[in-house]
């Protein structure tokens, strides 16, 4: 036996599922997107491909000692012990580490998802003492939760309040204690063992529905590709490692174009229009295309957003937002959805050609 380590299945050999694959994508690109929520059935690589994706990410520069894993470099982002000894002028001793995929089980409770402050401690001795918890381990890597529809709605709850906000805070009894946590939700869920309430939903950034594939060719790639893998993973990370690099080098050069991506208003316009005629509540919708819009176009190594990229984003930043009806009706949203964006299209080109009288 070889003693190798045991690979994960290369995200870029993953069949189909194209959209999953971009709405992860896109939160690399913009971490503010507050997450991906995908929905499907069992055995649809969603797991596959969130391990798949950490190991295009490159590796973090880490303070060796910190469960933070804070920046040493990012001096504002520190945690407070960190803070403490950056201010004391200390060298913080430096680590590389992967990224990493952080688990929550079904079953954590929300002092081991926020972790606990010693109440007695901090009286006894005027400082506070913090045990870390889930979201400290998640810290500048990815928190995935299975089956999140199965959680309590308060820790979910806790952990879009902690993802939208890149902190996580603790308060008993008038003491409190903060610290970063700045991480990439993605939540998975079976629509078959129930749903997650409309205003959770609404939280998430972006939402995916996955489907069996029905394509007999891509079946027969799924089962070619997944058999090559078991027999020598080695062999097969080799195959994909050119499409891998390039899609790191991809991501990685998103991730700095991203700040000066710029758009004007008629992209505004665009976004607000489709909001409107789809009749979605309240204003995150809009911020949603906006973001993912911008990421789009940086990951397509561009610095200016297109009506295009918009029109790409519309499904995974509008399906879940849709007014309280159940999530059949969904097919024809979607139909909605098609006629507006192709409207809009006719009605871009009209403009660009003639100019319409009144």
């Amino acid at each position: 036996m070889h003693n190798h380590k045991l690979r994960n299945y290369p995200f870029s050999a993953i069949v189909g599922q194209d959209s999953m694959k971009k709405g992860l994508m896109l939160n690399v690109i913009n971490p503010r997107l507050s997450g991906i929520l995908i929905r499907g059935e069992k055995g649809t690589a969603k797991s596959t491909a969130v391990r798949a994706l950490a190991e295009l990410l490159p590796e973090i520069e880490v303070v060796a000692d910190c469960p933070y894993h804070c920046d040493p470099d990012q001096p504002l982002m520190h945690c407070p012990q960190c803070h403490e000894r950056y201010e004391k002028g200390e060298v913080l001793p430096r680590a590389k580490r992967p990224m990493t995929v952080v688990n929550l089980p079904v079953s954590a409770t929300e002092d081991r998802v926020v972790g606990t402050l010693d109440i007695e401690y901090a009286i006894k001795h005027g400082e506070k003492k913090f045990e870390p918890g889930v979201l400290a381990e998640a810290n500048r890597g990815i928190l995935y939760v299975d089956e999140v529809n199965l959680l309590d709605d308060h820790i979910v709850d806790v952990l879009l309040d902690a993802a939208a906000m890149g902190v996580n805070t603790v308060e008993r009894e008038g003491v409190s204690f903060s610290h970063p946590a700045q991480f990439i939700l993605v939540g998975t869920m079976n629509p078959e063992e129930g749903e997650l309430r409309p205003q959770l939903l609404d939280r998430f950034g972006l939402c995916v529905t996955i489907e069996g594939i029905a394509d007999p060719g891509k079946r027969v790639a799924v089962m070619k590709r997944r058999t090559a893998f078991e027999e020598d993973q080695e062999a097969f990370a080799l195959q994909w490692e050119e499409e891998q690099n390039k899609l790191r080098d991809k991501m990685a050069a998103a991730q700095k174009l991203l700040t000066s991506v710029s758009y004007d208003d008629e992209v505004l316009f665009q976004i607000a229009d489709i909001a409107i005629q789809m009749g979605v509540d309240g204003h995150r919708a809009d911020l949603v295309m906006l973001k993912a819009a911008k990421a789009l176009a940086a990951l397509n190594g561009r610095n200016k957003v297109e009506a295009s990229d918009v029109a790409e984003v519309v499904e995974l930043a509008l399906m879940h937002r849709m007014r309280k009806k159940p999530f059949q009706e969904i097919g024809s949203d979607q139909k909605k959805l098609k006629e507006i964006m192709g409207h809009q299209h006719a009605h871009n080109h009209e403009h660009s050609h003639t100019h319409v009288h009144r």
